[in-house]
């Protein structure tokens, strides 16, 4: 059988070419450990390959934190993936993806994404008990008397046309 060679270096002051030890890799693990316990090592120990390039322990976590960014986009991704497959509302979504419900909404809003299954909503200037909602803008149009172009520019920005505040939102 071949075994892996192995180095077992002070983690605390990662050097590769000062080794404390060199053999095979379930020898130098059960020598560590007894070492580390026996207190003949008061520091603790890694087992690495030749020839690997060893950094300090705050730079090799540091390199294994994620970019935000990423993090956002593989949401984002999964997202539109689940989307893709027939889940069309953000609680559909968040059970999908197994993200919290606040986490989709604030994706889907911060990057507009497209979801097929929302409705608009106009709410009276000077009365906040009428609103009107309808799955269509078509349907809100005729309702408010108003033209399209000016409802979707209004829901934009949260604007009023004809005295009401207009905004699309999208189902839970």
């Amino acid at each position: 059988m071949n075994e892996t060679q192995v180095l077992v270096i002070n983690a605390d002051r990662p050097d590769i070419d000062q080794p404390l030890a060199i053999g095979t890799e379930p020898e130098m693990f059960k020598l560590a450990q007894h070492n580390y316990k026996s207190g003949e090592w008061p520091f603790p120990v890694r087992l690495v390959k030749p020839g690997t390039k060893v950094r300090s322990d705050a730079a090799y976590l540091a390199s294994m934190k994620q970019d935000p960014k990423q993090g956002e986009r593989e949401d984002i991704k999964a997202i539109r993936r689940a989307h893709k497959y027939g889940k069309h509302t953000l609680r559909e979504l968040a059970d999908s993806t197994a993200m919290e419900l606040n986490r989709v909404k604030d994706l889907v809003h911060k990057y507009s994404l497209p979801l097929t299954n929302d409705y608009w909503r106009a709410e009276k200037y000077n009365n906040p008990d009428e609103v009107i909602a309808y799955q269509t803008l078509a349907r809100l149009c005729e309702k408010i008397d108003a033209p399209e172009f000016s409802i979707r520019q209004a829901s934009m920005s949260n604007g009023i046309v004809n005295g009401y505040y207009i905004s699309r939102v999208p189902k839970v």
